[in-house]
C-alpha cells in the first residue's frame, strides 16, 4: 500500500461511524427508501448489491442517491452464493459489479477473501483506481476456528479493512474471538472488524468495539438482517447503548435455552439506562452450565438471570447459595461479589406468591402447580412455606413424585383434573409460550374441562395472553398474566445487582409495550380489565451488599372485570373457611438473599416511616403509554477496552 493509498484510508477511517447500517431490497428504489430512513440517524451504510436481480442495472439510480447524499459513507457488497451471498454469477461478474460501483461514488467495497485468491493480482489496485478502499472479508457459517490463520491469509493482500465473521456454537467462542481481536490491535492499525454470527454470538456484536473491532454491523430493522444473529441499529443504540459501553461498564445477562423471545435484555438495559447505571445486559444463549461459566469468569460478567433449562444446574458451580434457594434446590439469579465467586438466589418466589397474595390468602389454599423444573420449585416451595396445600402434576411423573416428596407436596394424574377442584392453577411450564419462529400458535396446556379453579396464573408473559389465560377467562376465572411475575422477579434481580430501588413502573412499560409490539393481529392490548398501579407492601429484600435506602417500588395488578359467581360445586370443599379471592391485600413479601456459611450480608437498614401514598389507578383500555422512539444518536469514537483481566 503506498503513501497516498495510506492518507487515503487514514482519512476514511476518520469519518467512518461505530455501527454500519445493511441495506436490502429488491429493486434499487426499494434501497433508497430504506437508505433515505437510515440516513436520518446514522451516515454509515452497507448496500448488499448482491440482493439485488440485476445490481449492474440498480448502479445508475444508486449513483444519483450517493450524489445527493455526499455525507454518507457508503459500502457496497456483492457476495457470491458460493461464499454465502446472494449472487448468482462468477467472481468475475461480481468483481464487475464492484468497480462499477466504487466509479458511481461507494468509498469502500467488500470482497470476499475466497475471490480476492482466484482473481487476479491487480484485483485490489483496480479497485483503488476505481476510487474506492477495499474491506477483504472472511466468513465461516459453521464454527469459529483459527482465526489467527485467516488473518495470516488476508494481510499479504493489505487491505483497507480486514473483516473475520465466524459463527459462535458456544459462547465461549465469543472469547476466542475477542482474544483474536486484543492480540491484532497493537499492529493492525485499527482496520480489523470481527464479529460472531449466530444466537450464541450476540455478545460478540455488543462488546467486539471494547475489545478492538473498528466498527460492527446492523440491520436496518428488525426482520431484514443479513447474517444470522444480526441486531437492529436502533436496538443497538437504544436497547444496548452501545456508544456508551466502555472499559468500565458491568457485564450482565440472562443465560438459558431458547432466547429469542425474552424480554429481559429490553427491560433490565431500561432499568439500568433509568437508573443511570453503567452496564449492559446481553442474552446469553447456552445449555452446557461449563460454558456460561467460561464466559462469565473471563469477560467477567457481574451478574445472570438464569431461566430454563439451567435453573438446576447452575447449583453445582455456585459458591453459596441462600437458604431459601439451597431449600428449592434452583437459583434464578446469580451475582458476583466482590471475592469474584458466584451467589445464588432465587426471585422467582417473590414474583409469584406476591402477586398471589394481593389476591388470596395461602393458607390452607389447594394449588396446583403445572411442572417439576426451577419454575415449578419455586412456586411449589412458595406455596408450600405460605401454608398452601400443593399437588403437582407433570409430563414426566418421576420428577412431579420427588417434587412432592422434597416439598412435602402431592401428585396429581391428568385423568383426575377434571373432576378436582382448586383455589389456584399455577402453569410453571413452556407450553404456551409465543413461538420465536412466530410461525406456530402457542399450544394449550389444559383443555377447558380442566381448569377448575378460582384463580388461573400463568408464569408465561410473551404473550401476554396465553391459551390457558384465554380459556379462563372465557369460564369467568379470574387471572394472573406471566408479566407481572417476570416484571416482580426482575425487579428483585436488579435491587440484588445495585442496591437501588428497581424502576418497576417503567420496567413494565416497556415490556408490555413490547408484547403488543410483537403480538400478531390488529389488536394487541390487555384484553380485559384494568390495570392499576398500587404501591407494594412494606417488604425487607436485602442485597448481597445492602444500602440504606427508603423503598418506592410501583407493584403492577391486573384488576378484572367483575364476573358472576361460580355454581357451587366448582368450589373447592374444606373444614376450615376456603381461601378467598379478597381485594387487593399488602401481604409482606420477602425476598431472603442471606448468604450461609462465608458470606453474611449486613442486615437492611429500617425503612423510614412514610405515609403511604393513595392508590393510583389508570382505567383506559390502553393503560401503558407507548415510549417514545428516540432517534439513533451517532456512534461515539472507538475505546480501546479490553476483554478478561484487562477490564
Amino acid at each position: 500500500m503506498d503513501t497516498a493509498t495510506q492518507i487515503a484510508s487514514h482519512l476514511l477511517r476518520s469519518r467512518i461511524g461505530k455501527i454500519c447500517v445493511a441495506i436490502t431490497g429488491t429493486t434499487p428504489e426499494e434501497m433508497i427508501e430504506k437508505a433515505t430512513e437510515v440516513l436520518k440517524e446514522t451516515n454509515f451504510i452497507e448496500f448488499r448489491l448482491d440482493y439485488l436481480p440485476k445490481p449492474l442495472a440498480a448502479l445508475p439510480r444508486l449513483k444519483q442517491f450517493l450524489a445527493d447524499n455526499t455525507a454518507a459513507t457508503t459500502i457496497a457488497t456483492c457476495r457470491c452464493e458460493e461464499n454465502g451471498g446472494k449472487f448468482h454469477g462468477s467472481n468475475n461478474a461480481a468483481l464487475e459489479v464492484l468497480l462499477k460501483a466504487a466509479e458511481s461514488g461507494f468509498q469502500i467495497v467488500d470482497i470476499e477473501l475466497e475471490s480476492v485468491e482466484k482473481l487476479p493480482k491487480n484485483t485490489l489496485s483496480r479497485l483503488r483506481e476505481a476510487g474506492a478502499a477495499v474491506i477483504i472479508s472472511w466468513h465461516d457459517f459453521h464454527a469459529t476456528k483459527d482465526l489467527d490463520a485467516v488473518y495470516k491469509r488476508i494481510t499479504p493482500f493489505q487491505p483497507d479493512f480486514v473483516k473475520i465473521v465466524p459463527t459462535a456454537r458456544t459462547l465461549s467462542d465469543n472469547l476466542t474471538l475477542m482474544r483474536f481481536l486484543e492480540h491484532v490491535e497493537d499492529h493492525a492499525n485499527d482496520n480489523v472488524v470481527a464479529i460472531c454470527m449466530g444466537e450464541a454470538g450476540i455478545i460478540s456484536r455488543v462488546l467486539g468495539l471494547r475489545a478492538g473491532s473498528a466498527f460492527t454491523f446492523a440491520a436496518a430493522s428488525v426482520g431484514e438482517e443479513t447474517a444470522p444473529g444480526q441486531i437492529a441499529a436502533r436496538t443497538l443504540i437504544e436497547t444496548y447503548r452501545i456508544d456508551q459501553v466502555d472499559n468500565a461498564t458491568k457485564v450482565y445477562g440472562v443465560a438459558g435455552n431458547p432466547l429469542g423471545s425474552s424480554l429481559s435484555p429490553i427491560m433490565m438495559n431500561t432499568a439500568f439506562r433509568r437508573e443511570t447505571v453503567n452496564a449492559v445486559y446481553l442474552a446469553l444463549q447456552t445449555s452446557k452450565v461449563d460454558d456460561l461459566f467460561k464466559l462469565a469468569r473471563e469477560i467477567p460478567i457481574q451478574g445472570l438471570s438464569v431461566t430454563m433449562p439451567l435453573k438446576q444446574d447452575v447449583m453445582p458451580l455456585l459458591e453459596r447459595t441462600d437458604p431459601l434457594s439451597a431449600k428449592i434446590g434452583a437459583v434464578n439469579t446469580i451475582t458476583r461479589l466482590p471475592d469474584g465467586k458466584f451467589y445464588g438466589f432465587n426471585t422467582d418466589v417473590a414474583g409469584i406468591v406476591g402477586p398471589l397474595e394481593r389476591r388470596l390468602s395461602l393458607k390452607d389454599a389447594k394449588v396446583l402447580v403445572l411442572g417439576a423444573g426451577g419454575a415449578a420449585r419455586a412456586a411449589v416451595f412458595g406455596c408450600r412455606d405460605k401454608g398452601a396445600e400443593v399437588w403437582i402434576l407433570n409430563r414426566t411423573a418421576e420428577s412431579a413424585h420427588k417434587l412432592a416428596r422434597q416439598s412435602g407436596a402431592k401428585t396429581m394424574r391428568r385423568d383426575q383434573l377434571a373432576k378436582t377442584n382448586f383455589d389456584v392453577i399455577i402453569n410453571a411450564t413452556s407450553v404456551g409460550m409465543a413461538s420465536t419462529s412466530g410461525k406456530n400458535a402457542p399450544a394449550a396446556i389444559l383443555q377447558p374441562s380442566e381448569i377448575n379453579a378460582r384463580l388461573v396464573f400463568d408464569l408465561v408473559y410473551n404473550p401476554i395472553e396465553t391459551p390457558l389465560l384465554r380459556m379462563a377467562r372465557q369460564k369467568g376465572i379470574p387471572v394472573i398474566t406471566g408479566v407481572e411475575m417476570f416484571v416482580q422477579q426482575g425487579a428483585r434481580q436488579f435491587e440484588i445487582w445495585t442496591g437501588k430501588p428497581a424502576p418497576e413502573e417503567e420496567m413494565l412499560r416497556v415490556v408490555l409495550h413490547s408484547l403488543r409490539q410483537n403480538a400478531e393481529g390488529a389488536e394487541a392490548s390487555l384484553p380485559v380489565g384494568k390495570l392499576e398501579i398500587l404501591p407494594p407492601p412494606q417488604a425487607a429484600q436485602p442485597a448481597p451488599a445492602p444500602v440504606a435506602k427508603e423503598e418506592p417500588k410501583i407493584t403492577t395488578v391486573i384488576k378484572q372485570a367483575p364476573v358472576k359467581a361460580a355454581p357451587a360445586k366448582a368450589a373447592p370443599a374444606k373444614p376450615a373457611p376456603a381461601a378467598k379471592v379478597a381485594p387487593v391485600k399488602h401481604a409482606p413479601v420477602k425476598v431472603a438473599v442471606k448468604v450461609t456459611a462465608k458470606v453474611t450480608p449486613k442486615a437492611p437498614a429500617k425503612p423510614v416511616a412514610k405515609k403511604a401514598a393513595p392508590a393510583k389507578k389508570v382505567v383506559a383500555k390502553k393503560p401503558v403509554a407507548k415510549p417514545a422512539k428516540k432517534p439513533v444518536a451517532k456512534a461515539a469514537a472507538k475505546s480501546k477496552a479490553k476483554t478478561g483481566s484487562r477490564k
